[in-house]
C-alpha cells in the first residue's frame, strides 16, 4: 500500500492520476476499506477502535441483559436482518425491534439496552420511560442529542457510538468540498444548469491550487485524521487542535490544544470543522473567529451545524471577509429556503450527507453486535462516550 508521503510525492510530481486513484476507500491505516468482508479484529486495527480500560461487569448496574430494544424508527427492513445476529450474541436476552415511537415506548419500558441511530435512540420519551434502562448503543458518531437529557446524566448511563466508521467517507467529502472551491466549481456548477458557456468566469475567479497551502484540522479525531491524511496527501501543510492532547500521526505538522485556536487559524488557507458538538463548541465559529481568517481563506464544516453561527458566516462571506465555505453541516438543518446562506457568494451546500459512500456498511454491524456480546459477558466495552465530555 502507498504510504501518506508517497501520495504526497506523487502529487508535488503531478501524478494526480495516482491520487484520484489511490485515494478512493482508504482508511488512516492505508488499507482498501472491503468491510463487507472483513473480519472484528481487522475493522478494530482498520478504524482504531478504543477499548474500555474496565470490565462492564464493574459497573454497578451492570447485569446479563433481560431484553434488548432494537429501534427501527422509519427504518423499514433494515433490522429484520440483523435480529438473529443480535439474538446469538446475547442468547439470554429477548430482542424486540420497534418500528415507530409508540412501540418504542412500550417496549423499553423493562428493556436494559437501546440500539439504534441517533437521534432515534436519544429520544427522552423512550429514554425516561425505561426504568431498567442501563446501555445506550449509537449507531453513529455524534451524540449530542443524548447529552441533552438529563436523565442520561442523573442515572450515569453507559453510551457507546460509532465514531470512527463514516470518517474515511466523511475526510473525502471534506477535501471534495475544499477543490470545488478552489478551482470555483461552484460558479460553473451554477452556469451549467443554465446552459451558459462563460469563459470570464475563469479570469475573475482567483482560482487557488492547494500543494503547499495550510489546512487547519480544527477536532483532530476519527474524522479530521482522515481529512489531514488526504490533504496531506495533496501536498498540504496540515496543522491541528485537540481538546486535550497532542498526539498526532506523522502526517500532521503540528497540533496545539484548543486554547491556540486563533492564532492558528489566522495562518490557515482551509479551515474543517471536526469538532463535535458540545457545550463548549456550539458557537464557536462566530464572528470574531471569521474575523481571524485571510481572505482568502475557505471554511468547510462536516462536524455539527451549529458549531457555527450561520449569520456571522453569511455575513463573511457577504462582505468578502472569506474566500468560500464547503458545508455538509447548517444551522438549523435543514435550512429554510429563505435562509441568507443560500444565496451569499461562493458558497456550496449539502444536505448533511457526508457519511454516504457506496460502501456496504457492515463494520457498523459488526462492532454493534460484538459490542453487545462483550456486554451480555462483562467484558471491555467499544467506543464508550465520556459523558462529561459529550463525545
Amino acid at each position: 500500500m502507498l504510504s501518506p508521503e508517497t501520495f504526497g510525492c506523487a502529487v508535488r510530481g503531478g501524478a494526480l492520476a495516482l491520487l484520484a486513484g489511490g485515494l478512493i476507500g482508504l482508511g488512516a491505516s492505508g488499507t482498501v476499506r472491503a468491510d463487507d468482508t472483513e473480519s472484528l479484529p481487522a475493522v478494530m486495527a482498520r478504524l482504531h477502535v478504543q477499548e474500555a480500560p474496565e470490565p462492564v461487569r464493574q459497573r454497578a448496574k451492570w447485569r446479563p441483559p433481560h431484553k434488548v430494544v432494537l429501534l427501527e424508527l422509519g427504518r423499514s427492513g433494515e433490522w429484520e436482518a440483523r435480529q438473529q445476529a443480535f439474538a446469538a450474541a446475547a442468547p439470554q436476552a429477548q430482542i424486540v425491534v420497534a418500528k415507530d415511537l409508540a412501540a418504542a415506548i412500550t417496549a423499553a419500558a423493562d428493556a436494559d439496552v437501546l440500539i439504534g441511530h441517533n437521534p432515534d435512540i436519544c429520544n427522552a420519551k423512550i429514554i425516561d420511560n425505561d426504568k431498567q434502562l442501563r446501555w445506550i448503543a449509537s449507531l453513529r458518531a455524534g451524540v449530542e442529542n443524548c447529552m441533552a437529557v438529563p436523565s442520561v446524566h442523573d442515572r450515569n448511563l453507559l453510551m457507546t457510538n460509532m465514531r470512527g466508521v463514516d470518517s474515511a467517507a466523511i475526510g473525502e467529502h471534506a477535501i471534495a468540498l475544499t477543490l470545488a472551491l478552489a478551482h470555483g466549481l461552484d460558479v460553473f456548477a451554477a452556469d451549467t444548469a443554465k446552459g451558459v458557456w462563460n469563459r470570464e468566469h475563469g479570469e475573475t475567479i482567483p482560482m487557488q491550487t492547494l500543494p503547499g497551502k495550510t489546512l487547519l484540522v480544527v477536532g483532530l479525531g476519527g474524522i479530521g485524521t482522515e481529512v489531514a491524511l488526504r490533504a496531506h496527501a495533496l501536498g498540504m501543510k496540515v496543522i491541528a487542535t485537540r481538546d486535550n492532547d497532542r498526539n498526532k500521526p506523522d502526517f500532521v505538522d503540528y497540533v496545539g490544544l484548543a486554547g491556540e485556536l486563533p492564532t492558528l487559524a489566522k495562518t490557515a488557507d482551509v479551515i474543517v470543522n471536526c469538532v463535535p458538538l458540545t457545550p463548549q463548541t456550539k458557537g464557536m465559529f462566530n464572528a470574531r473567529f471569521f474575523a481571524t481568517l485571510k481572505p482568502t481563506a475557505f471554511f468547510i464544516s462536516v462536524a455539527r451545524g451549529a458549531s457555527t453561527v450561520t449569520a456571522d458566516l453569511t455575513s463573511a462571506l457577504n462582505e468578502h471577509r472569506i474566500a468560500g465555505a464547503g458545508l455538509d453541516v447548517v444551522d438549523p438543518e435543514p435550512l429554510p429556503p429563505d435562509n441568507p446562506l443560500w444565496r451569499a457568494p461562493h458558497v456550496i451546500i449539502t444536505p448533511h450527507i457526508s457519511s454516504r459512500s457506496d460502501l456496504p456498511g457492515e463494520a457498523r454491524w459488526t462492532l454493534a453486535v460484538e459490542n453487545l456480546r462483550r456486554y451480555a459477558n462483562g467484558e471491555k466495552m467499544l467506543l464508550v462516550v465520556d459523558l462529561a465530555k459529550g463525545y
